[in-house]
């Protein structure tokens, strides 16, 4: 008679290692060659304007040329600008933004989360906004610059309407969006409104809002630009507006690409913060 002999499987570590390592020598690849495609693409867009602009195929004068766009950038950092140092006008440009963005974001979070939970307020609320949302909002540019003159106030106020509607929709959407089960277990724990709105459904609706943050705060940075433009007494926006005046096409060229990285930045750090508030959801595979 045989006896039948109850094996347990043997788990390869090595070769579990081994794939980890390639699956991780693999992304790091991939990151390298990703990295080069951008850097080379930039080189070649930059490359054939510069030689379009001198070969006269496209209008120096209207399209300027990476080399005079800079020199501006240099010119502006080592000498100033006509309205003071570089750094000034940027820092009032980014100050405009911020304040409309953090006013924005969290009017958005709070009206979105409490129209989410409440129902009614969603019913009586809910047509007036769709109306305000429908408003071309930098049309009201002019109107607050009228209303707060030529300093930051009329910049925070565009600001703030251009950021607080796309928080405002992903914060309601959030809430709405909230597993059911997990609300009515803490409901019967014996959990409050005030408690479940607080360790529910705004953790919940976290995701939500962070994926508006990103396009937000660019709207902020358009909201500050676009008030400048019309009229203040320092920042990008009136740094645009005078190269404009001036026809001088390498400086408005200049001041966007100074906005293009003040913007970056932001999505650096707002990138840096999720994932570091998300540590736990899974990295992305095409990062």
């Amino acid at each position: 008679m045989s006896h039948d002999v109850l094996s347990t499987p043997v788990v390869d570590t090595g070769k579990t290692t081994d794939r980890t390592q390639s699956r991780a020598r693999a992304a790091r690849r991939r990151k390298a060659v990703v990295m080069a495609g951008r850097a080379l693409l930039l080189v070649a867009v930059l490359g054939l304007w510069e030689w379009f602009s001198r070969a006269k195929i496209i209008d120096p004068f209207n399209f300027s040329m990476p080399s005079k766009i800079w020199d501006q950038i240099y010119t502006w950092v080592t000498h100033g600008t006509a309205l003071g140092s570089l750094g000034e006008q940027v820092w009032y440009t980014l100050y405009e933004a911020l304040l409309g963005w953090v006013i924005g974001v969290v009017a958005g979070v709070v009206l979105g989360i409490a129209l989410g939970r409440v129902a009614f307020l969603a019913d009586v609320l809910g047509p007036y906004i769709k109306v305000l949302n429908s408003i071309p909002r930098i049309v009201l540019a002019p109107i607050f610059v009228i209303w707060f003159g030529l300093g930051p106030a009329s910049k925070v106020a565009s600001a703030v309407v251009l950021v607080f509607f796309p928080v405002f929709f992903n914060a309601f959407q959030g809430a709405r969006e909230v597993d059911r089960n997990l609300v009515a277990n803490a409901r019967i724990l014996g959990a409050s409104d005030r408690r479940v709105t607080l360790q529910v459904v705004i953790p919940s609706a976290t995701s939500w809002i962070f994926t508006s943050l990103h396009v937000s705060f660019g709207f902020a940075l358009i909201g500050a630009i676009v008030g400048e433009y019309i009229g203040a007494t320092k920042g990008i926006g009136l740094l645009v507006a005078q190269s404009q005046g001036t026809f001088n096409s390498a400086g408005v060229y200049a001041a966007m690409v100074i906005l293009a990285v003040v913007a970056l930045v932001a999505e650096g750090l707002l990138t840096f913060a999720e994932r570091r508030i998300f540590r736990w959801k899974p990295a992305d595979s095409d990062d």
